[in-house]
């Protein structure tokens, strides 16, 4: 089969590799769509050793089952492989599984590729009426909705406004599922000009760039970013008693200030993936409509993903996501 090979820093190669191997609890999938995620990027820079090269990156993708007792059935994939007998697994909280796997990191090759394997309860179908383009954004809006799920029950339930951080396919995909969870005061910051105007044509929620947030603050702040600058945004403006929801994984250790989140009794707290029921939630409500009409991708050939992920690292890219079409 074909497939984008991560080979090394900006370096990433369209060539022929092994098909997948399919064993008794898995299923064969033809990947019709599939995301770039910022963690993609991470990789593709040479900042991530946790996905070293050569490796077939990408774990947010749609396509259709082949072979077997589901030939034919379209469906989204959770990329997130976990035990499911440990205790994390046996009380919701899958995604802390100390054993868990992630496509497009080492052992599990990911979907950059014409075809994967992947075990069945990891499968979500997806309606006849519903794009594989739309199904595949399941993954990343799930790390959205996973966060938001956690902040609404650290503040009572009662978060009435919410800042988000950054404004690729993580921050939009958060900023939606506030308002799909009931947040009706939503703000997003894009410090991108190009990033900025096309979300103020496609998305019905506030954007503006972070030196108009003022002294604003928020019952909770989503950082899906994750650097120190940000971090530092998101401390300042979250109000008492709210909550800092840390998301983004783009580096640093500082930007917090801690004096002001004691004095002001401020939650912060980290959130990773999703579980599989967020997963399964996240799908149920792209399914039926209540995340919008999910219309800020860009779809381009995966034989031609060395030149999206060029521009993704340059910013000329105005959409939130690309999605690479094998």
């Amino acid at each position: 089969m074909k497939a984008l090979v991560y080979t090394g820093a900006e370096a990433l190669d369209y060539r022929d590799v092994p098909d997948p191997v399919v064993v008794s609890d898995t299923h064969l999938i033809k990947i019709d769509s599939v995301g770039i995620c910022g963690s993609d990027m991470h990789a593709y820079l040479g900042h991530d050793p946790r996905r070293p090269a050569p490796l077939i990156l990408g774990h947010e993708g749609a396509g259709t089952v082949v072979g077997g007792g589901l030939d034919g059935t379209r469906v989204t994939i959770n990329p997130l492989v976990t035990c499911g007998t440990c205790a994390a697994c046996v009380s919701g909280s899958d995604n802390l599984c100390a054993t868990r796997q992630i496509i497009s990191m080492p052992p599990r090759e990911g979907a950059f590729a014409e075809y994967i394997a992947m075990p069945e309860e990891n499968l979500v179908i997806v309606p006849a009426g519903v794009s594989f383009e739309k199904a595949a954004l399941a993954e990343p809006i799930a790390c959205g909705w996973h966060a938001v799920r956690l902040g609404k029950a650290i503040v009572g339930g009662e978060a009435g406004s919410a800042l988000v951080i950054g404004g690729g396919a993580i921050g939009v995909g958060a900023a939606l599922s506030l308002k799909a969870q009931g947040v009706a005061d939503v703000t997003l910051s894009e410090p991108n000009i190009l990033r900025r105007s096309y979300l103020e044509k496609t998305v019905d929620f506030r954007i503006i760039s972070s030196d108009q947030l003022g002294d604003e603050t928020f019952d909770m702040v989503v950082d899906g970013v994750g650097f120190d600058a940000t971090r530092a945004t998101a401390s300042a403006h979250a109000r008492p008693g709210g909550v800092i929801l840390h998301i983004g994984l783009g580096g640093g250790t500082a930007g917090l200030d801690i004096r002001r989140m004691t004095l002001q009794e401020i939650t912060f707290t980290g959130t990773y993936t999703y579980t599989a029921q967020d997963f399964r939630d996240t799908a149920a409500a792209i399914f039926d409509g209540r995340l919008g009409p999910l219309d800020w991708t860009e779809a381009r050939a995966l034989a031609d993903g060395a030149s999206a992920f060029a521009d993704i690292r340059s910013g000329s890219t105005a959409a939130p996501k690309i999605i690479l079409k094998p």
